[in-house]
């Protein structure tokens, strides 16, 4: 009981007192499909709509709180094509265009800009523009598809742990029932609806997880229309 109050009070104090949430839930942790809502100040707005994850399900990733993980449940690793499960910031928004009026931080992507996956470097998980030496492995922010046209920061492994993954984002889908290396994607109408929708001013985060993890995320929130 003590503990469960002590859990309780830390939410209330820090990043768990955020006013906007995306919440992700897959079936389990090998499933490339999962449902996407969003909430804020406790009620639901926009639609559940489908979305598209790691082509190899889900891993527990490194971010803000840790659920309870079982023995035999994966973990988030480099090249693994899992998208990460459990709470990470939202930083800022990206895209294509030079200007944009969003309320969360906003990133032009320029040909020169590269995120670098590569956990040997100082830059691991960073997004540079690209140096005079080309870093050993990296990945092209500005894609001559439209994946990244517009997109969001997910602050997975921000302490840049070797090998624990890098350059997680939430972006444009392929297409419909493409999966992804580890990032969650949608159709551009529902990114469009998002990113338009996230206020910096209300600590955004990303709740991302297998539905056994479900009823944590309701002790957790106990206010959420779950």
């Amino acid at each position: 009981m003590i503990k469960t109050f002590l859990i309780l009070l830390f939410l209330q104090n820090s990043l768990f007192s955020s006013q906007q949430i995306i919440l992700v839930v897959s079936d389990d942790f090998n499933t490339s499909r999962a449902k996407l809502s969003c909430y804020e100040d406790d009620k639901k707005v926009l639609k559940t709509i489908d979305v598209n994850i790691g082509k190899n399900g889900l891993g527990w990733g490194i971010g803000e709180f840790n659920f309870k993980q079982k023995k035999n449940e994966p973990l988030k690793k480099e090249g693994d094509k899992k998208a990460p499960a459990g709470i990470f910031k939202l930083s800022s928004t990206f895209g294509y265009d030079k200007k944009q009026s969003f309320n969360l931080k906003y990133l032009h992507l320029s040909k020169r800009l590269i995120c670098i996956d590569d956990s040997d470097s100082k830059h691991y998980n960073k997004i540079i523009e690209m140096p005079k030496v080309k870093p050993k492995s990296f990945e092209q922010m500005r894609r001559d598809d439209k994946q990244y046209e517009l997109g969001v920061f997910v602050l997975h492994n921000k302490n840049q742990v070797k090998q624990a993954g890098s350059c997680i984002f939430l972006h444009v889908q392929k297409s419909k029932k493409a999966s992804t290396a580890g990032c969650t994607s949608m159709s551009l109408n529902e990114m469009k609806k998002i990113v338009s929708w996230l206020d910096g001013r209300k600590n955004p985060i990303l709740i991302q997880i297998p539905n056994s993890s479900l009823g944590e995320v309701k002790e957790l929130y106990p206010n959420l229309p779950l």
